[in-house]
């Protein structure tokens, strides 16, 4: 069973008003969003291909509160050396998995995606715009490695003050793990600074490659170019008619 697109119609109009400060504007145009994409969401009519099957990537769904969050872990095939991104509410099929894992990243704090950090028992790496005890906080310069696999940490903040997304470079795909930063068709909540949010996911998430896939903290996976195309917080907004 294919996973739901994490936010609706009324879901996407709610974050647009909130963040612009709008209640009860129903114009797509003046809350910055591309109306056609919208109505296709709204009618069920789009929702994202599949990337496939990735050699040394792994996705887990876990159930919280009624909906449910996305861990990943991604491995060197050669060597099998691996890392977590998240650990949703259960990481027991991680722990499962026969590879080496090593380290955990966290994309941010918010309960649902640190639930399990106790029975993961890893090193856990989050940004230091955003520590937690008992993890390494680390600037939004460095960069890991997973084996033979780079990670690059970016910065997407605007939900969290630490908010980050994570892309991984080396398997038959580019990966970004963004968390509650965007999800298909959608983005996260603005708790911190809306505007903040949609320039640091275009800066971050948008400058990569077309192909390169989403792996969200809800909802399914995407990709950078259908995201361009079929994202109404982020395709070209529609203008307001003259009158």
């Amino acid at each position: 069973m294919r996973i739901p697109l994490e936010d609706d119609f009324g879901d996407i109009l709610g974050k647009a008003q909130r963040g612009l400060n709008l209640p009860g504007e129903r114009d797509p145009a003046r809350l910055g969003l591309n109306a056609s994409a919208l109505r296709a969401i709204a009618a069920g009519t789009w929702y994202p291909n599949d990337p496939g099957a990735i050699t040394g990537f792994a996705m887990f769904t876990t159930p919280f509160c009624g909906m449910t969050v996305n861990s990943y872990v991604v491995f060197d095939p050669a060597t099998r050396e691996a890392a977590a991104f998240d650990t949703g509410t259960d990481c027991t099929g991680m722990l499962a998995l026969k590879v080496n894992l090593r380290q955990v990243f966290l994309t941010h704090i918010h309960g649902d995606h640190i639930a399990d950090l106790v029975q993961l028992n890893l090193p856990a790496f989050v940004s230091a715009r955003e520590p937690l005890t008992g993890t390494e906080s680390f600037a939004d310069d460095r960069e890991f490695q997973i084996g033979s696999l780079r990670v690059q940490p970016r910065r997407t903040s605007g939900h969290t003050h630490g908010g980050t997304s994570y892309v991984v470079t080396g398997l038959a795909r580019r990966l970004v793990f963004t968390g509650d930063a965007l999800f298909a068709g959608s983005m996260g909540g603005a708790m911190v600074n809306y505007q903040e949010a949609l320039r640091t996911n275009r800066e971050s998430v948008f400058s990569l490659p077309a192909n390169t896939v989403i792996c969200p903290g809800h909802g399914p996976l995407t990709t950078v170019g259908e995201e361009q195309q079929h994202n109404p917080f982020f395709a070209t907004p529609t203008k307001t008619a003259c009158k």
